[in-house]
């Protein structure tokens, strides 16, 4: 079993605040119809009704440690940090509820065009520009770091190399102080540079700094270096 290295926050806050969502969603979602009245036997509460469970499904698509806390599962003295493609699989599913809910409502109710657009823009948009299309990019990126080796890809770029093959780790950090990227100087005098921050690892960069301060302690240059 993974062990929970993120978590979300306190199940009653969570819900009480994705039914407050909900709630300013449904009273808001209004201003996409025509009119607010029945409209062909239509009953536009309806409409307003999927219009919220739309924002809610895209909340939950870009605040993904609500369904999926960060985890991390060591094995045999080795630890990998990837993006979870089973949650990348579940949120895109998800995700696909939302065009379908906006495509049902544009066929059968009569909307203002220019609020049904906006709101339909935003709830499809964002969570591609913001979770998805980084997942799908990422889909294939890991850091493996055992007590032997470090290992990654990084889209095209992958690297396997033992710790007898490295001179120095310095861990270059934003000005933050949170991890950005590991630099490797091998003893053949090469550099290699991991980009963490382009592998769709951010919920695991606290972790991995304390891995490589722990067990590659010997490698570690005195200070770290800071970027900007």
């Amino acid at each position: 079993m993974g062990k929970i290295i993120r978590k979300t926050l306190p199940l009653e806050i969570s819900i009480g605040l994705l039914l407050l969502i909900f709630a300013l969603s449904f009273l808001l979602s209004g201003q996409i119809f025509a009119t607010t009245q029945p409209d062909e036997g239509k009953n536009v509460y309806f409409g307003m009704l999927l219009v919220s469970i739309a924002v809610i499904i895209m909340v939950m698509v870009l605040w993904e440690e609500l369904l999926f806390p960060v985890k991390i599962k060591p094995e045999q003295g080795e630890v990998v940090f990837r993006n979870h493609r089973t949650k990348l699989k579940i949120q895109v599913l998800i995700y696909c509820v939302i065009p379908a809910i906006f495509g049902f409502i544009y066929i059968n109710y009569a909307v203002n065009h220019v609020r049904f657009i906006l709101w339909a823009v935003i709830a499809t948009v964002v969570p591609v520009a913001a979770r998805l299309i980084s997942g799908v990019n990422n889909y294939n990126d890991y850091l493996k770091l055992t007590e032997d080796a470090i290992t990654y890809k990084n889209n095209k770029k992958v690297g396997s190399f033992a710790l007898n093959q490295i001179q120095h780790i310095s861990l270059i950090k934003d000005e933050r102080k949170v991890l950005h990227k590991i630099q490797l100087l091998l003893t053949d005098g090469n550099s290699v540079t991991i980009d963490l921050d382009e592998m769709e690892l951010e919920p695991f960069l606290d972790t991995i700094d304390r891995y490589i301060t722990i067990h590659y302690t010997g490698l570690l240059k005195e200070a770290d270096v800071s970027v900007r």
